[in-house]
């Protein structure tokens, strides 16, 4: 029964067992005593005023993102804001990423505009002096369809913003202007737009996708924001150099950043000077959340601000006296401790504490060695004798909860949010949520305000019902956190092995098939008095140039050889490349011949067709919570190729550490699991397998499918349940590590076996592995292949796919050589921790691991430091790791053994000591732990004063191949410099080199197919098409270089119809109404393929007459020929020469009617195809 004074709040009451507190009036402070860390949020939530924004401050980045993400649990209906950090730190000359910028901009303007609910921000981030208020309001714009536009004002404006004008818009602060076409990425938005202009009116506003550059949906307005913190125009220009002069003590003539400002270059750690660039005084945040706000202080936030401004006047101390970038005085940049304190003040304070054991949940994790595991969860339902709702991480580990719970007597009842669990009478929920404490709500004690007067409700008034909620971190003891970003759609098609002609420069060596190897020197349009063509212009020895025309690109590719750049031209018409073609040929065919024999092998053996289901396996796909890249989808697709084939598949999946292998894998297992067969997934460290197992379990949730792991982590009941499993079939996936492969272990109907990180095994077990290939389909997954794997692959012996494309908002990992310096050591932690991310410190000498550990606690007291390391026992490294995942440490002291370890997120900084200890291919992967999110990494490889030459060859080359997906070019590096052992030959080589990698590796595979039967060599020929008319791109239409050899590349590999339109629509989409040039060249595109497949090998025009010259070995009906040149009467005429040919004579009456001279050809050819085309 509710007492009738607790009638006007019998709503909030029978919602959730909380009391009211008394709120506090502006200027006063009221602590709210008596809660924990997990019941603080739903406190909040529960009883701080709706309609009003809540400033939440806290002590940490941590604690804020913990606290929006427990925010949008209980109450989804609100905007809760998080401000993030520059994350760097003061006077630090690097500048936030665009991203970071874009986010911050973003939040201040839904402050100010009153469309956030409750704000989440760091004390250090909240002391942060802010743009004033009018720049946001004056460099705000809205954009409609329908309005007038001027696009050249708009230009200058922008420009003026701080945008960059580049070619193609893929990231935040980006626009480009093609005619009238403007995309624009403004910052704080999720997605790019395209304004499509009709005159100067906005005829249509889209998204569009900024790896595809496709369009995606219309929209009716769009929000430009400025692209800086600050003004980048003339006139802030002339400002920043005023002030400059007045607020800091240093001649601006020796300042570089002074000079750089005033030449309009606004570098890295510009920010530092951010108030120079206003007249008036800089804003705070205070100012940007208005007078009417709440404040709820989680701990002491002045202990926290009186921190930070000591370490910002530290810091201040150390950049003085560096005359190219002079420091800004603090007081500019920054509140202080006690002004943060002043602004503070006149807001209603609510201060939480959160240390009673009231609302802590007793003891109630798994004991998995008991006899009764949940003996500790059942004690604590008997005894607390209310409703409980378990949160599991994801879906998977709520199906893997629920299973494990059922088995031993608990049966809970899953449930879709907070207000699904309160709506529910089941005494025990499960739900799925990333939750970080949990609490249990019994009776309500008693709160009071700070002013120690008693509230209206007294302690004897308790309510109907108690609530807990229990986590997986409470039950279990670590839980991943995982960062379901969305990724973007990629729609295009895998380009091939390398990217090719895009990605050529002037100067580039080239190999024409017919030629040689030249020199790349530009694209020229030229008109020979038979329409504009554009050409691709090539130097050849003695400065002799060959003219290529754009529809021949198929026969040039890139030269990839060890000596690029040095390497001999060839003299066009000397003989020389038709000796050196010659030699690598019969080399070619050497080879061939001896893997021949290999293939042989593989070809003979039967493997399981698999029959793909496509709603099923539209519905796993679903499952996938980003959205595949090109390379990702191309390597799935292949994957799926080879399963439903009848041959045994042995493909190698080559993709940079992070770039979705994995989901390569779970594809393919899914097609072999729904297949009726068995998946052995092996991995090469106990952890890894752990990741796999959870990641398995996580998308196999909604499918009857039973996933186990095999390791030593294992009880010994487990791995015997899972060893019978396996041999009776009841396990359709099992993951483990080489135990799998011993001789014991049984498979009722083994179909698939996936090998992560297949060069961490060695050969022994490899060898164990070969005895399953002869009819079970094998998927290899790695980063960076040793030579001989990736030589195999290149040859043609095992199948191979390649993933380059990193995933969207996926940042390369800046990586710096330094000296070991302790000042160096605790910047770079500090500035990973600042952010509220975590470090990999990196020490492979286990003698003196301590000895490191006593250093950098000494060094950073602030930092909660472990230690993992292989001498570690089992369970004390897995205790580490988990720990280290649950963020109980943000520094993990360790050896290599974190080389493939879990993926951790959070962690995106670090130090290896001693780098010149280690290999290429290790210090990639060692790199690859971090920048696994959308942060900006850091990787810092420590050396001593003195190293050896080839220690620094391999520090520059990792340092240099900072760009995303560089695994695979370190590994094409190995190759090139180490061989490919004596798989295919010594000799090999310098053939390779003598005509280019990619032409070597099209001889070799010609010569297998030769050898195969499969393909005669003889019957290949190539179709040109010289017919009077203009077909090229012009500048004015797509003025980027590489940008047209691309598209005049995948022009040029037009074959139907289908493929003709796909490409229109796309020029129109991102280029806008091509000229009829353009136009005529994708017809031309079309019609060489037409042509090629009726085998004319030749269609030239000479004034009226069109002359077809047919291959030689055509497969044509010859007696079908007469009745062909009776239906076109005297306009068609067949020639037997040597190489026959028919002239057409477009001067013919019949046919003068149709003046498109492409019309006539397309027309004839249909009809040739039709009339003299025999079946195969």
């Amino acid at each position: 029964m509710i007492p009738s004074r607790l009638k006007p709040f019998q709503t909030a009451y029978l919602r959730v067992p909380f009391m009211k507190p008394i709120l506090p009036a502006p200027a006063q402070k009221a602590v709210w005593p008596g809660l924990s860390r997990g019941s603080l949020p739903l406190f909040l939530t529960e009883n701080l005023p709706a309609g009003t924004l809540k400033v939440v401050f806290t002590q940490d980045v941590e604690q804020a993102l913990r606290l929006q993400t427990a925010w949008q649990f209980f109450r989804p209906q609100e905007h809760a804001v998080f401000l993030p950090d520059w994350e760097t730190l003061p006077y630090e000359r690097f500048s936030p990423h665009q991203d970071l910028v874009s986010e911050r901009l973003s939040a201040l303007w839904q402050l100010k505009s009153g469309q956030a609910d409750v704000l989440f921000v760091p004390v250090s981030t909240a002391m942060q002096k802010l743009a004033p208020l009018p720049f946001m309001a004056a460099r705000t714009f809205w954009r409609k369809a329908g309005q007038t536009l001027n696009i050249e004002a708009l230009r200058e404006s922008l420009v003026e913003a701080g945008y960059s004008s580049v070619t193609n818009v893929v990231a935040t602060g980006e626009f480009a202007v093609r005619g009238g076409i403007l995309d624009i990425f403004p910052m704080g938005s999720e997605a790019p737009y395209r304004l499509d202009m009709f005159d100067d009116e906005i005829d249509s506003i889209k998204t569009f996708d900024p790896d595809s550059q496709r369009t995606l949906a219309p929209v009716s307005e769009i929000r430009l924001l400025p692209a800086h913190e600050f003004p980048t125009d003339a006139d802030a220009q002339k400002i920043f150099r005023a002030r400059f002069r007045e607020e800091i003590e240093a001649n601006p003539a020796d300042a570089a950043v002074y000079k750089a400002v005033s030449k309009g270059h606004f570098g890295a750690g510009v920010e530092y000077y951010l108030p120079l660039f206003f007249e008036e005084e800089c804003a705070t945040l205070f100012d940007y959340i208005g007078e009417n706000a709440v404040a709820v202080c989680i701990g002491d936030v002045h202990a926290e601000a009186a921190r930070f401004w000591g370490d910002v006047k530290t810091r201040f101390a150390m950049a003085q006296g560096d005359e190219t970038y002079p420091p800004l005085p603090p007081q500019h940049l920054y509140l202080n401790d006690s002004e943060f304190s002043g602004r503070l003040k006149p807001y209603p304070q609510v201060l939480p504490e959160f240390s009673s054991p009231t609302h802590t949940l007793p003891d109630v994790a798994v004991n998995r060695q008991a006899e009764m595991p949940l003996q500790a969860l059942q004690d604590f339902q008997t005894a607390f004798n209310g409703r409980i709702l378990l949160c599991a991480e994801s879906l998977g580990r709520r199906e893997t909860m629920l299973g494990f719970m059922q088995q031993h007597g608990l049966k809970p009842q899953t449930v879709g949010s907070w207000q699904a669990f309160l709506s529910s009478d089941a005494p025990l929920c499960l739900t799925v949520t990333p939750l970080a404490y949990g609490f249990q709500l019994a009776d309500t004690a008693v709160l009071s305000p700070a002013d120690g007067k008693e509230s209206e409700l007294t302690a004897a008034d308790t309510l109907v019902g108690n609530i807990a909620v229990i986590t997986e971190s409470d039950l279990y003891q670590y839980v991943a956190r995982s960062r379901n970003k969305a990724r973007r759609k990629h729609n295009a098609v895998s380009d091939g092995l390398l990217r090719d002609l895009a990605e050529i420069n002037i100067g580039d060596p080239v190999v024409h098939e017919e030629h040689g190897i030249g020199r790349y020197m530009g694209l020229v349009n030229m008109d020979l008095g038979e329409g504009g063509n554009e050409m691709m212009l090539l130097e050849y020895a003695d400065e002799a140039q060959l003219y290529v025309p754009v529809s021949q690109l198929h026969l040039i590719s890139r030269y990839a050889g060890h000596a690029a750049d040095n390497v001999h031209l060839h003299k066009l018409g000397s003989g020389a490349w038709g000796k050196a073609k010659r030699r690598a040929a019969e080399k070619a065919r050497d080879t061939a011949a001896e893997l021949l024999n290999l293939y042989a092998q593989r070809a003979a053996q039967q493997g399981h067709k698999f029959d793909l289901n496509e709603q099923d396996y539209q519905a796993f796909s679903d499952g996938f919570g980003y959205e595949e890249t090109e390379d990702q989808a191309a390597a799935i697709g292949a994957v799926l190729k080879d399963l439903t084939q009848g041959k045994p598949m042995d493909r190698l999946v080559c993709g940079d550490v992070g770039f979705g292998k994995t989901e390569v894998a779970l594809r393919a297992a899914f097609v072999a699991v729904m297949g009726g067969k068995q998946v052995c997934v092996l991995a090469p460290t106990t952890l890894l397998v752990e990741q796999h197992a959870q990641n398995f379990a996580d998308r196999f949730a909604d499918f009857p499918v039973k996933v186990a792991q095999l390791s030593r982590f294992n009880t010994g009941k487990a791995t015997q349940q899972t060893l019978k499993g396996m041999a009776d079939g009841t396990v359709d996936i099992v993951i483990g590590t080489h135990k799998l492969v011993q001789p014991d272990i049984t498979f009722k109907n083994l179909g698939l076996v996936i090998i992560d990180e297949e060069h961490r095994f060695g050969v022994r077990q490899k060898e164990q592995l070969k005895r399953l290939r002869a009819n079970v389909d094998m998927l290899t997954l790695t980063a960076t292949p040793i030579p001989r794997t990736l030589s195999m692959a290149l040859e043609g012996l095992r199948d191979f796919s390649l993933i380059t494309t990193a995933p969207s908002r996926r940042l390369a990992v800046k990586t710096f050589v330094k000296p070991f310096s302790e000042a160096s050591i605790r910047e770079a932690m500090l500035r990973e921790l600042k952010r509220g991310g975590q470090v990999f410190f990196l020490h492979n000498e286990v003698d003196t691991i301590e000895n490191m550990h006593e250093r950098l606690a000494e060094l950073l007291p602030e930092a909660r430091i472990g230690v993992a390391h292989g001498q570690l026992r089992e369970r004390e490294l897995e205790q580490v790791m988990r720990d280290f995942l649950q963020q109980r440490f943000n520094v993990l002291l360790c050896s290599t053994i974190i080389e493939t370890g879990i993926d951790i997120p959070n962690a995106n900084t670090i130090i290896i000591n001693r780098a010149d200890k280690f290999g290429l291919a290790q210090l990639h992967q060692l790199r690859g732990r971090v920048g696994r999110s959308h942060h900006q990494a850091y990787a810092y490889l420590l050396t001593p004063e003195y190293i050896t030459k080839d220690a620094e060859k391999r520090l520059d080359a990792i340092a240099a191949a900072d760009d995303l997906g560089a695994g695979f070019t370190l590994a094409m590096q190995d190759l090139e410099i180490r061989g490919a052992g004596n798989l295919l030959g010594a000799e090999q080589s310098g053939h390779m080199e003598a005509v280019g990698y990619d032409l070597y590796c099209k001889m070799l595979s010609e010569a297998v197919k030769e050898a195969k039967g499969i393909e005669d060599i003889s019957d290949k020929f190539d179709t040109t098409v010289d017919i009077v008319t203009d077909a090229y791109i012009p500048a004015g239409y797509i003025a980027n270089e590489f940008q047209k050899l691309d598209i005049y590349k995948r022009i040029a590999g037009i074959e139907t119809e289908e493929e003709k339109d796909e490409m229109l629509e796309e020029l129109i989409d991102r280029f806008g109404e091509p000229p009829k040039s353009v136009l005529s060249l994708l017809r031309v595109a079309r019609l060489k393929a037409l042509a090629h497949a009726v085998y004319i090998t030749e269609i030239k025009q000479t004034g009226s007459l069109i002359k077809l010259t047919m291959f030689e070995r055509a497969r044509i009906n010859p007696e079908k020929i007469p009745e062909l040149i009776a239906q076109y009467k005297s306009s068609l005429k067949f020639n037997m020469a040597e190489n026959p040919y028919f002239t057409f004579d477009l001067k013919n009456g019949s046919v003068a009617k149709k003046r498109d001279v492409l019309d006539v050809v397309e027309e004839l050819i249909s009809q040739m195809r039709k009339e003299l085309i025999t079946a195969e």
